[in-house]
């Protein structure tokens, strides 16, 4: 004999609700219910698109500033918390599109430090008060980081591209 305890039975409940609503959830776009020639997974396909973005570097915490926020001069001394590094971000740090998009990027570096722009697969130098444009295809969906690969910029300076799925299950 199996003994079901009340928490058991909660979570056999809601696997059953789960389960349920996976199993009905399959109607076609007019709302009626989908009739076996096309779900509405495969009925709504997502036609890639290129997207434009513009990314700029942007100094947050940098020595050049030390002169206006005291404070920054102790930070960037010998054994401060910002001995060696500069605190730089990308703006936007995370940047949302869909699986096959193509990405138009426009980086946009104003200041005179040099900078990069690196995903797993894919570089781009950013020279200094200067604009460059790159182009990328999401390829597959999720979420990949990207860094400045100048080391006295990490690990500040990232942020994150994140793929949406083309395909939702069905």
């Amino acid at each position: 004999m199996t003994c079901i305890t009340h928490g058991h039975r909660a979570r056999l409940g809601a696997l059953l609700l789960l389960s349920s609503i996976a199993c009905n959830s399959r109607a076609t776009p007019e709302g009626g219910a989908a009739t076996g020639t096309a779900t509405a997974a495969q009925s709504a396909r997502y036609t890639p698109r290129a997207r434009p973005i513009t990314i700029t570097t942007v100094p947050l915490l940098v020595k050049e500033q030390a002169s206006v926020l005291p404070f920054l001069k102790e930070d960037f001394s010998k054994g401060g918390v910002l001995d060696g590094k500069e605190v730089y971000g990308f703006s936007p740090s995370t940047v949302t599109v869909v699986e096959g998009d193509t990405i138009q990027f426009t980086f946009i570096n104003p200041e005179d430090d040099v900078h990069s722009f690196v995903l797993p697969d894919f570089v781009v130098q950013l020279p200094p008060q200067r604009s460059v444009t790159a182009t990328y295809v999401a390829k597959r969906a999720g979420i990949f980081p990207f860094v400045c690969s100048v080391q006295s910029h990490l690990p500040m300076m990232s942020g994150q591209l994140v793929v949406l799925p083309s395909a939702m299950g069905g």
